[in-house]
């Protein structure tokens, strides 16, 4: 594509954030461009790449510009003019350009898949599973991205963040459409949204799950975090898009009231009614193996299900999944297939049982809302002791460490306090400041603080005994723990696995 060409669609699109100036030479308007990067280091000679100079945490891009260029850029995007003989292309956000970009040169693949978005605090990747689940069942090649894998539809690899860059995604989405997919269904994080990596991607359907304290560091309150997920209704919606919004939830019953598009989902319990036009949960029972509970459609009819997923409040995420399903048609025999036949969800409460009788939870909850919601579950179906394993990630919300501290000593009848990703921060202080809530919470619980989180693992799973729930919480199915400067391998789910095979135990 020649660089005007691109320009000139880019310039008329309102997904960029932020308005488009440029700096072209007469002969610049035909340099053939074929691709975008932001990493210097990934630029190729011959290739038509443009690097896109992106402000980060740590680094500015902008820094790196020489290098690209050196290295074979014939172009730049870009926040203000720099001092090189090349195509430049000025923008105030460079990050969310590059998406856009990388959008128009893939072909606009969003506007050839139909595009399920669902956001929101907790919830987004169990909603987002049983979402492909029931598309799958419904015989759509159905793609996903998120915090678990990137499943381009011939090729799966593990996710290593929940929104990817721009180029990324519209490179992964591209894909999708090169295998034939025709859904996607993307995880959208307040991060990716709020710094507009999602430009470029239209969605035709949308899911609000919830909305508690979380990453009020980067976002500095609630209200900063919520105008962030707020822009997935706004900033990326398709003509025509629907969805669904959580109105249990306070920042849900903002989006229902300001979007008429949006239809309610509640999860109804004996002391509240249904809601009147929702589509509603009603929990029948709960066990280790999942759930038995009712789903009601807005126009009266109610479906009995048996999803294999644990936690009552898995019971939201279900009635969401089936809300923004139904909205684009879904058929319902193809629902009640997709719910009942969805696979165990990857670090969410995802259980191995040990052959002595304990079961092991691997679990993401890293909130105190997400804690919560897990130790109140596993409270109820032990048949022993409860053991909680949990480590503060670093860099992130320091003020949940003791609230978390004194919520697992609510629950636990034993806790190992761990390392998680520390990154910049040193793991005993991230410690000392769980275990001052474990002690102020003045339940007397006994726990021990073991920073090697292997070793915690194992001691947890040494401890415990036939009828006892162990729970591994804070990082799911990530697969390295981050320590800022390097990061190493690792695995919860394989660690637990490893203990078993060296005892000789199967799991389950």
């Amino acid at each position: 594509m020649r660089l005007d060409e691109l320009y000139a669609e880019m310039d008329g699109s309102t997904t960029a954030g932020a308005a488009l100036t440029h700096l072209f030479k007469p002969d610049d308007a035909e340099t053939d461009v074929r691709a975008v990067r932001y990493d210097s280091a990934r630029i190729e000679p011959g290739s038509g790449m443009i690097f896109a100079c992106v402000r980060g945490e740590k680094t500015d891009g902008h820094k790196f510009a020489a290098r690209a260029i050196e290295s074979g850029a014939v172009a730049l995007i870009c926040d203000r003019v720099l001092p090189f003989d090349v195509p430049q292309i000025i923008t105030k956000n460079p990050r969310s350009v590059m998406g856009l970009a990388e959008a128009v040169l893939r072909g606009n693949p969003s506007k050839k898949l139909k595009m399920i978005g669902v956001t929101g605090t907790n919830g987004k990747t169990t909603t987002a599973y049983v979402i492909r689940s029931i598309m799958r069942s419904a015989g759509i090649r159905t793609g996903m991205l998120g915090t678990v894998v990137y499943d381009c539809g011939d090729s799966e690899e593990d996710a290593d963040r929940t929104t990817p860059e721009g180029p990324d995604i519209q490179d992964m989405l591209a894909k999708m459409v090169g295998a034939g997919v025709k859904c996607c269904v993307m995880e959208a994080s307040s991060h990716g949204l709020g710094q507009g990596r999602l430009a470029g991607c239209r969605f035709d359907a949308v899911g609000f799950s919830n909305l508690t304290p979380e990453h009020l560091e980067y976002h500095g309150d609630m209200e900063g975090y919520f105008a962030a997920k707020r822009r997935l209704f706004v900033d990326f919606t398709a003509d025509g898009w629907v969805g669904a919004a959580n109105a249990d939830d306070e920042y849900g019953r903002r989006l229902l009231d300001e979007f008429d598009r949006l239809r309610p989902f509640t999860v109804n319990t004996g002391s509240k009614p249904g809601l009147p036009g929702a589509y509603s949960a009603s929990i029948e029972t709960v066990s280790a193996r999942g759930l038995s509970m009712n789903a009601s459609f807005p126009d009266g009819e109610t479906l009995e299900l048996s999803p294999p997923l644990i936690g009552d409040y898995n019971a939201s995420n279900i009635i969401e999944a089936i809300a923004v399903t139904d909205s684009i048609g879904v058929d319902r025999n193809s629902i009640i297939q997709g719910v009942t036949n969805c696979p165990q969800v990857p670090g969410r409460l995802e259980r191995h049982t040990l052959e002595n009788g304990v079961d092991v939870f691997i679990d993401y909850a890293h909130s105190s809302d997400g804690m919560e919601k897990i130790l109140n579950v596993l409270s109820s179906l032990k048949r022993r002791k409860l053991t909680v394993l949990w480590g503060a990630g670093g860099d992130r919300t320091p003020l949940k460490r003791p609230v978390i501290g004194d919520i697992m000593a609510r629950y636990a009848d034993y806790i190992v306090v761990t390392t998680d990703n520390p990154r910049s921060e040193s793991p005993e202080s991230i410690a000392g400041q769980v275990e001052a809530g474990i002690v102020s919470s003045g339940t007397g619980v006994a726990y021990d603080v073991i920073l090697d989180r292997r070793e915690a693992i194992y001691h947890a799973l040494e401890r415990a005994e036939h009828g006892d729930i162990v729970v591994v919480a804070g990082k799911g199915p990530e697969s390295c723990i981050d320590y800022g400067t390097y990061k190493i391998p690792f695995n919860d789910g394989k660690v637990v696995l490893e203990w078993a095979s060296r005892q000789g135990a199967g799991v389950g």
